[in-house]
């Protein structure tokens, strides 16, 4: 595959799942989002409930293409969390990032289909840093990575995506315990895909 130059997606190109309670591009072309206290995107496991306000910004996923987003978050309060999400529609998706829980911010994910899933790993150095994540389709999945300013990628998560199923992606962010989370989305755009798991 060629190496293209990556491409910045205009925050207006995307429509939001659900309206966060303001958002805001800079000056400096960042995307300043405020979430609304209680928002999040859960489907039952282990919690009992639905959950689908996600402040999600979306467009459709040229598969051929990887799609990143990056962005910079104080997060304090239990579950705040920002990143990527993939959406197929409302019970198939995926939600990749940092969220903080238990006290310290942690990279993950969830895969939902039907039923989430769950999966972190702590990386308490990230906090008040930009972080970086990137999804790419390979075969009959979807390959996640995040990684700190320049540091190396780490892979996040490998999951199910049937090939061909259109998707779309973009950036997201969640408050589901308190009001007052605000996330400064850097960039979106997209670029070369993994051309190997490893």
């Amino acid at each position: 595959m060629d190496n293209l130059a990556p491409i910045e997606i205009p925050w207006k190109s995307g429509a939001w799942t659900a309206l966060p309670v303001a958002a805001e591009e800079e000056s400096d072309g960042r995307l300043l989002v405020t979430a609304a206290e209680g928002s999040d995107a859960w489907r039952h496991t282990g919690y009992g409930f639905v959950h689908e306000d996600e402040h999600a910004l979306l467009e459709e996923w040229d598969g051929e293409r990887a799609v990143e987003v990056s962005f910079i978050a104080a997060f304090e309060a239990q579950f705040d969390q920002a990143g990527l999400m993939i959406r197929v529609d409302a019970g198939r998706w995926i939600k990749a990032g940092v969220e903080f829980a238990d006290g310290a911010p942690q990279v993950g994910a969830v895969v939902t289909a039907g039923k989430s899933d769950w999966s972190v790993a702590p990386v308490p150095d990230w906090a008040g840093r930009e972080v970086t994540i990137r999804a790419s389709r390979f075969e009959d999945a979807v390959v996640i990575r995040a990684r700190v300013e320049d540091e190396p990628w780490r892979l996040v998560r490998l999951a199910p995506l049937e090939p061909g199923v259109e998707a779309k992606a973009g950036p997201y962010c969640c408050a589901p315990s308190r009001a007052g989370l605000t996330v400064a989305f850097t960039s979106w755009r997209r670029t070369d895909p993994d051309e190997a798991l490893h």
